[in-house]
């Protein structure tokens, strides 16, 4: 048998740190040979040092990614294709929060911020909502796009989109979106940009809440949103494939600045079990750690 065919690979973005390092872990664990991704080569390079002299240093190898860059994409494409021949798992787990705050002294606040209180402590803004949706739903489409040949390749090719309970539609308010969103026979990429351009241009002219759109939290709520659909496109197109959505939980991580509840590991572990589906097994869904959420 070639190695081809006897081992699972795995590509998961944005993985020097958080949910992202742990899912690699994970995946390592399950003998799944899993590059490891990062922006930053030296973190990259830092976080695959954790690993040195454990027996999960055999499965882990790293590459640089940036995901809005399309020629990194590309170099990383062409080495999974170089050394591996083929993609069994995507992961999309690279994502920013869309906002500025002084991280330290949300980090030093003895208040108990809850999941909306540090969010009264930052400030958005349309440069940062523009930046959050090319690296969180962007961002993933590119990887999509340079992977699918590789994924074709796999006998059980599976993307994992990781995503937020942030992104159910009933958290939208502004009905026109909501009903291009949740029309998934409908739906395509197209619209789902249509809704993005649209909603950058309120926020441009100070209409969010007027129109409808979330104030809080906005970009990285509507870019979870987008994936969401995104995911479900994708599965009609693909049907031999396994591609969900997953919300890993409130999760400590530097996206919140620490101020989740459950940690990494635990964060890690539905995009793992998910990402790890049997090939036939649900493709077109919205997990969380208690089952299949409603989009």
């Amino acid at each position: 048998m070639a190695e081809s065919e006897k081992n699972i690979y795995a590509v998961v973005t944005g993985s020097n740190k958080g949910i992202g390092f742990e899912v690699c872990k994970q995946l390592a664990s399950n003998e799944v040979k899993v590059v490891l991704t990062s922006r930053d080569e030296k973190k990259g390079i830092d976080a695959l040092n954790k690993f040195e002299g454990t027996h999960l240093s055999d499965f882990i190898i790293f590459h640089q990614l940036d995901v809005t860059d399309p020629a990194s994409v590309a170099s990383l494409a062409q080495f999974v294709k170089k050394k591996f021949g083929k993609l069994d798992i995507l992961v999309n787990n690279s994502g920013i929060c869309g906002v500025w705050g002084n991280e330290e002294a949300i980090r030093a606040s003895t208040e108990d911020l809850g999941l909306y209180g540090w969010n009264q402590k930052v400030i958005e803004s349309h440069e940062l909502a523009v930046e959050c949706l090319e690296t969180n739903y962007y961002g993933a489409k590119r990887m999509v796009e340079h992977f699918i040949p590789l994924l074709e390749l796999s006998d059980s090719p599976r993307i994992v989109n990781v995503s937020s309970s942030y992104g159910i539609l009933k958290n939208l308010e502004n009905e026109w979106a909501k009903g291009i969103l949740s029309d998934v026979e409908k739906l395509t990429e197209e619209k789902t940009d249509e809704v993005l351009n649209q909603y950058l241009n309120d926020f441009k002219e100070g209409l969010l809440e007027s129109k409808g759109w979330p104030t809080t939290l906005s970009a990285y709520m509507i870019s979870k949103i987008a994936m969401n659909g995104y995911t479900r496109i994708l599965a009609k197109k693909h049907t031999s494939f396994c591609i969900n959505c997953v919300c890993p939980g409130y999760v400590k991580t530097d996206i919140n600045y620490n101020n989740g509840i459950l940690s990494t590991e635990e964060g890690a572990k539905t995009p793992v079990k998910v990402a790890l589906f049997p090939h036939g097994g649900p493709s077109g869904c919205f997990f969380d750690r208690d089952g299949i959420l409603s989009f």
